[in-house]
C-alpha cells in the first residue's frame, strides 16, 4: 500500500512539475490556436466551393434562360376591313387583276389627268356617301402619316415579315409616324381625293408584301400568315418555272448543236462525193485528149 501511495505521489509531483514550466501553457495555447485556425480555414474553403458551384449553376441556368425561345400561344390576327363598322361599307372599286376578264379589268382602272391607272388596292365607301372611321387592319407600327395633295392623307403601317398596309384618301388622321397601333384602332376618317374623285368619300386600302401590291380581297378574314405563305409559294413556283425555261433552252441549244454537227457531216460527205466525181472525170478527159 505504501509503495502504491509513493508511486501516486511521485506521478502527481511529476505532472505538477511539468505544468510549472513556463513554456507549457504558451505551447498549449499555440497548438489550440493552430487547430482552431485550421478548422476555420477548412470551413471557409468548403463554403467558397459551395458558393462557386451555386454561382456556376446559376450562370448555366441564366444562359439557358437567355436563349431565344419561340413565342407560345401568340394570337394570330386575321386581316380585317379597315372600317370601324365593316357592315356599313362595301367595295366600290376592286383590285386590278391581270388575270381577270376585260370587263373586270376596265372596272378596276382609275382615271386621272387623262390617264388610266390600275387600282393597286380596293376602295371602300358607304352607300350614303357619309364619312366613316378608318381603323388599322392589323397591329403594327405607323411609318408614315402625312397629307398628299393628290391622294389626301396617307397612312402606312408596317407589320411583321416585310408586310405593310396603306390607307389613302383620308380626310384626317389620328396617329403619327412611330406610333404603335392595335388592330381595329381608329387611325383616321375617310374622305375625298383628287386621284379618284369618282368614288367620292372613300378609303383606298392596300396590302403590300416586300413592296408588291396584293389583292386585299384575297386575304380578308384570313390569317395574316397566309400572305407570307402565298408569297413564298409564288416565289417557289416562279423559281421552278425559271428552271424549266433554262432546261428547255439548254435542250434546244443541244439540239441545235447536234443539228449543226449533222449538217457539217453532210457537207463533208458532199465535198468528198464531189471530189470523187472530179477524179472519175479526169481520166476520161485525158483519154479523150489522147484520141484526139
Amino acid at each position: 500500500m505504501r509503495d502504491e501511495e509513493k508511486k501516486r505521489t511521485s506521478q502527481n509531483t511529476s505532472f505538477q512539475a511539468f505544468f510549472r514550466k513556463r513554456w507549457v501553457f504558451p505551447a498549449i495555447y499555440l497548438i489550440s490556436a493552430a487547430v482552431i485556425l485550421t478548422a476555420v480555414l477548412w470551413y471557409q474553403s468548403i463554403g467558397n466551393n459551395v458558393t462557386d458551384d451555386l454561382a456556376s449553376d446559376t450562370e448555366q441556368g441564366t444562359a439557358l434562360t437567355d436563349e431565344p425561345t419561340a413565342e407560345v400561344n401568340v394570337a394570330i390576327e386575321n386581316v380585317n376591313l379597315p372600317a370601324l363598322d365593316p357592315e356599313s361599307v362595301k367595295v366600290v372599286k376592286k383590285f386590278y387583276d391581270p388575270t381577270a376578264t376585260e370587263e373586270e379589268q376596265a372596272a378596276a382602272l382609275v382615271f386621272y389627268n387623262n390617264t388610266y391607272s390600275p387600282n393597286k388596292g380596293i376602295d371602300l365607301a358607304r352607300a350614303d356617301q357619309k364619312e366613316f372611321d378608318v381603323v388599322a387592319s392589323l397591329s403594327g407600327t405607323v411609318t408614315k402619316a402625312e397629307k398628299d395633295p393628290i391622294l389626301g392623307y396617307v397612312i402606312e403601317i408596317e407589320h411583321k415579315d416585310n408586310l405593310a398596309t396603306v390607307y389613302q384618301s383620308l380626310q384626317e388622321v389620328s396617329v403619327a409616324a412611330g406610333d404603335k397601333v392595335e388592330q381595329n384602332e381608329i387611325i383616321g376618317k375617310a374622305g375625298k381625293n383628287l386621284f379618284n374623285e369618282k368614288d367620292g368619300i372613300h378609303v383606298h386600302f392596300e396590302i403590300r408584301q416586300d413592296g408588291t401590291a396584293l389583292n386585299p380581297s384575297t386575304y380578308l378574314d384570313k390569317p395574316v400568315t397566309s400572305i407570307a405563305e402565298e408569297a413564298q409559294k409564288e416565289d417557289s413556283e416562279a423559281g421552278e418555272a425559271t428552271e424549266d425555261e433554262a432546261t428547255k433552252e439548254d435542250e434546244s441549244k443541244t439540239e441545235d448543236e447536234s443539228k449543226t454537227d449533222d449538217e457539217k457531216e453532210k457537207e463533208d460527205a458532199g465535198e468528198e462525193k464531189s471530189e470523187g466525181t472530179e477524179n472519175l472525170n479526169q481520166p476520161e478527159a485525158s483519154k479523150g485528149t489522147l484520141n484526139s
